[in-house]
């Protein structure tokens, strides 16, 4: 009788133990796959800083330099079709730039290290394409003269052409403290 017990408690013990552990194994694969949220706000500058001027391809192979842009607020962003955040901040920054194209601003994003067909494949996938100007930085001389130390890495160039705020990490771009950011800019 006592070994029947004993037996019984065992069998229960093992039971819930693989239940126990099933269950934190489920959590943990949850857990996994929960995202933090994108932020919401870029930090401004101490003060001003001259953007290093570039010229890069875009995917079809035109040159495009920041000076084309000279009067106008531009959304630059260093990014890569392997980043998490990158790719999650992607639609944000399509749908800012659907509601102020044409008001004195424009996004760029900067592609590091990846070809043409790749990130042609990546935006295919996207729910929308993007219609704002993709240009490649191959090898990473523009993202170094920026100091881009981790992407995405994003900066808001004020119409003379100065940084005036950055932001390391994804952002929900079309946020209206974003959006606040930039129209205070496109208003001087």
């Amino acid at each position: 009788m006592h070994r029947n017990n004993y037996l019984n408690n065992k069998l229960l013990s093992l039971s819930l133990l693989a239940l126990l552990t099933s269950l934190l194994a489920l959590g943990t694969y949850a857990a996994w796959d929960v995202q933090p949220k994108l932020g919401h706000y870029l930090t401004p500058l101490p003060k001003p800083v001259p953007a290093p001027g570039f010229t890069l391809e875009d995917m079809d192979e035109e040159n495009h330099s920041l000076k084309d842009f000279h009067g106008k607020v531009v959304l630059l962003n260093f990014w890569a079709t392997w980043c998490p955040p990158c790719r999650r901040e992607m639609p944000s920054m399509e749908r800012l730039y659907q509601k102020f194209n044409g008001e004195n601003f424009t996004v760029i994003a900067i592609n590091q290290m990846e070809d043409g067909d790749h990130v042609f494949a990546y935006t295919g996938q996207l729910d929308v394409d993007p219609t704002f100007t993709i240009l490649f930085d191959k090898d990473s001389k523009i993202s170094n003269s920026y100091r881009v130390s981790g992407l995405p890495t994003t900066y808001l160039i004020d119409k003379q052409g100065n940084i005036r705020y950055r932001a390391i990490g994804g952002r929900e771009f079309d946020h209206p403290e974003v959006e606040k950011q930039i129209m205070q800019l496109m208003q001087e």
